[in-house]
């Protein structure tokens, strides 16, 4: 099963460390520094998340990368626990976010599709005695997969054709082409599930 995603070729370290370890490490990792709950140990977990980045070959761009579609989520957070709250409990579950969302991208990105698919199939096979078929869940999760750079793809052609045609403070003509889009898009990968006797 050859599916585009967000992986990232390469030979490095953590590209070569088998999914499961790595998603194991992933969930000790972020359930610890919640357990734990304190700022430092946040704060840190969060810097070493971002210095792990060249283990996997990445140069620190990536790190941007990951980091900047969630930044105006945690500026929210932070505004709202800020004022409901205190300050330092804000920072720290910031840092806590942040962490994780660095972590699950790095593995992400350094963990093949069809690896992190074949270690979903093997986890989900206990739950054949409940009438789950694992290759469906598996097809599942790389449908999912599939959709992220689908509709990043799609949204950054509707920004593109927005601000070529020189329109202004109308954010609905970016959104609508690529709901209608990733509908016809859906519509299509059915039909050809369909042809292929997939239901």
């Amino acid at each position: 099963m050859n599916i585009i995603g967000l992986y990232i070729p390469g030979d490095s370290l953590l590209h070569r460390v088998p999914a499961g370890a790595k998603l194991l490490v992933l969930l000790v990792t972020v359930t610890a520094v919640i357990a734990i709950g304190n700022l430092w140990v946040a704060l840190g977990s969060a810097l070493v998340a971002a210095l792990a980045y060249p283990l996997g070959g990445l140069a620190p761009r990536y790190v941007w990368r990951m980091f900047r579609p969630v930044l105006p989520f945690l500026v929210l957070i932070a505004v709202f626990q800020g004022i409901v709250g205190d300050w330092p409990t804000a920072a720290r579950v910031c840092a806590q976010l942040t962490t994780a969302v660095l972590l699950a991208a790095l593995v992400t990105l350094t963990t093949r599709v069809s690896e992190m698919l074949a270690l979903f199939e093997r986890l989900a096979r206990p739950l054949r005695f409940a009438g789950v078929r694992p290759d469906r869940v598996a097809l599942v999760l790389a449908l999912t997969i599939r959709s992220i750079p689908m509709v990043e793809a799609a949204l950054r052609a509707s920004r593109e054709a927005y601000a070529a045609r020189g329109l202004r403070g109308r954010p609905h003509l970016i959104v609508v082409p690529v709901i209608v889009g990733l509908i016809r898009s859906a519509e299509a990968t059915g039909e050809a599930m369909a042809a292929r006797g997939l239901d």
